[in-house]
């Protein structure tokens, strides 16, 4: 009996011993060391003789044998999680019979320095972005919070991949499909005949916007558990950040043309229908979004003015942005969205990888906004500009002047 109760205790001494080893590991060493064990990059498709069947072993590795296998583990996708990988309608499959993905293990080296103009611009943009946050004059909802109180739905916004140590915070109407895009070849999370897809613009559409496409903070809870927060600050503090931000006022006209002009039942039950209730003379809208637009009826860009603005709407959907709380290693613009895409992909050693793909859409620009702001009141414009002044000075655009001046 006395045996048997000091081999329980010396059983519960030893696990305790490992979990604490492995903690003090993962903290000293870093989760971005972690993944310099695990493939980087997609590599040429090479053909290779088959392989001598090897007797099947289990799939969880000897602790004492590897501890970066075994802390890896808690680290990279598993089976049936989010990122792991999504089969795509297979093509072409005798053609790729005799191929098997390999991929590249090297980081992409490069010989001459990023241009300087490209780097000052980066380092005036960050450091712009830490003087305003840290100006008292710049007032926003949500400042003063710390990341351990940003809702967890909010952290839906930060897609991450472990495969190359990035963090992307996607803001919506700002290249966002783009970026997912290459958030997907880079976590290889879909594959074409077994091999991951390495066109962003194959991707179809609707997957690009799939959340299971993408490994987010907000997943973090299914897999890790309680430990779920320590890991989001490791790899914060690890992972390179980035998002990218354009003007706020055109942000807000492409959103209307987006979400209001064209048939999103969505966003026609959730926002357009309050909005013909409130501001447009309509107790009762239509009920779906195909009888709206066969009746003509949709909110003006001046009725979405007035629903931003509208105290209620504040009450029912307060404006805390997500990507406030958190220190960027880069950030885009989207008036300089090519040369800004570049860098970074250069700057992340996976240009070899992936291009970001060149948009030729009609893109919303700043030339636009007299037009759109015609039939808005100067004195509303006034108000709206003091709703997203933290905006335009957090990311250094201009006062729209031209606008309020009428």
């Amino acid at each position: 009996m006395g045996t048997s109760r000091m081999f329980r205790i010396f059983l519960i001494l030893g696990s305790a011993f490992m979990i604490l080893l492995i903690i003090i590991y993962w903290d000293d060493v870093g989760a971005l060391h972690l993944y310099l064990h695990t493939p980087v990059s997609p590599g040429p498709k090479t053909p290779h003789p088959p392989q001598q069947p090897r007797p099947q072993t289990s799939r969880t590795p000897s602790f004492l044998s590897d501890i970066d296998a075994f802390v890896n583990q808690f680290l990279e996708p598993g089976t049936g999680e989010p990122t792991d990988p999504v089969l795509a309608e297979s093509t072409n499959q005798s053609e790729h019979a005799e191929e098997r993905y390999v991929p590249r293990r090297e980081w992409k080296i490069h010989l001459t320095p990023v241009a300087a103009e490209l780097r000052e611009r980066q380092e005036q943009r960050r450091r712009l972005l830490l003087e305003m946050c840290a100006n008292d004059s710049v007032v926003f909802p949500g400042k003063n919070r710390s990341f351990d109180d940003i809702p967890n739905k909010e952290l839906d916004h930060l897609i991450v991949d472990d495969r190359h140590g990035i963090i992307y915070c996607y803001v919506p109407k700002v290249a966002c499909s783009n970026w997912k895009r290459i958030m997907i070849i880079l976590s290889e999370s879909l594959l074409q005949d077994s091999i991951p897809q390495r066109d962003p613009l194959a991707i179809p559409r609707e997957l690009v916007h799939n959340s299971s496409m993408h490994f987010t903070f907000n997943k973090f809870w299914k897999r890790y558990g309680k430990f779920a927060r320590h890991l989001m600050k490791v790899k914060l503090k690890k992972y390179t950040k980035f998002l990218f931000v354009r003007d706020p006022f055109v942000r807000l006209i492409s959103a209307y043309r987006n979400k209001f002009e064209m048939r999103n039942e969505e966003f026609y039950r959730r926002f357009a229908q309050v909005m013909l209730r409130r501001y447009a003379n309509q107790p009762t809208p239509p009920t779906s979004v195909d009888e709206a637009f066969a009746l003509g009826l949709h909110p003006s860009f001046s009725h979405f003015i007035q629903y931003l603005l509208d105290p209620q709407t504040e009450k029912e959907m307060p404006f805390n942005e997500h990507w406030r709380q958190i220190q960027y290693d880069f950030v885009g613009h989207l008036e300089t969205a090519e040369e800004d895409a570049e860098h970074l992909l250069r700057q992340l050693r996976v240009d070899n990888v992936v291009e970001f793909p060149t948009s030729h859409r009609n893109l919303t620009t700043s030339s636009w906004e007299t037009d759109w702001f015609n039939t808005v009141p100067v004195e509303v414009r006034r108000e709206l500009y003091k709703l997203y002044e933290p905006d335009f000075r957090l990311f250094g655009y201009d006062r729209p002047e031209s606008l309020f001046n009428e």
